[in-house]
């Protein structure tokens, strides 16, 4: 396959489109990012980069809190204008109808409409250009009970989650294999 080289760019895709809400449950704030992503299993990390100029980013800076709230494909409007308003202007969440709700660990409320939440605590806040980095630990997940199976397991498929892919929203969709499939030894047929 012949490549053709490109400047450096910021073109890992997809990535999940997610509403960062902020704040406290009496003075919410959501926006829309993507670039986030897991840094850590043990302890649970993660990351968003903000710009600095972002109404999100003073808040996060003075609170140490967000709630990372994963987005579906019904949802894909509304998460779109999160990420072109700011609200600093505009109560974002009373203007797209979104439904704040308590978090268990931190004062960042979580969104209802959101089929799973990540509580986050910043541990770091690193200027790297564009964007600033807020590392944070997941302090508590929070997850729509009809994601779990009866054997308690997380179905996320069928969530119908959103993703982006360089300017574009996608949808998840189809199920290839789960980990280690590859490399599974096949049962012997007797």
């Amino acid at each position: 396959m012949a490549k053709i080289s490109w400047p450096p760019a910021a073109l890992l895709a997809p990535l999940p489109a997610v509403l960062i809400t902020s704040g406290t449950l009496q003075k919410a704030n959501v926006a829309t990012v993507a670039w986030t992503g897991i840094v850590n299993s043990n302890p649970a990390m993660t990351y968003i980069s903000l710009r600095p100029s972002r109404h999100s980013h003073k808040i996060i800076s003075q609170t140490g809190e967000f709630a990372i709230n994963l987005t579906t494909a019904p949802l894909c409007r509304r998460v779109d204008a999160c990420g072109v308003y700011t609200g600093a202007k505009m109560d974002k969440i009373k203007k797209y109808s979104f439904t704040p709700e308590k978090a268990s660990k931190i004062s960042a409320p979580l969104l209802a409409e959101s089929p799973l939440s990540l509580e986050c605590r910043v541990v770091e806040q690193k200027k790297l250009g564009s964007h600033d980095m807020f590392l944070a630990e997941i302090v508590a997940v929070d997850v729509d009970e009809s994601l779990i199976d009866e054997n308690g397991k997380l179905n996320l498929q069928k969530a119908n989650l959103l993703v982006y892919a360089h300017g574009d929203y996608l949808q998840t969709g189809r199920k290839l294999g789960t980990f280690g499939y590859a490399v599974k030894k096949k049962k012997s047929k007797r």
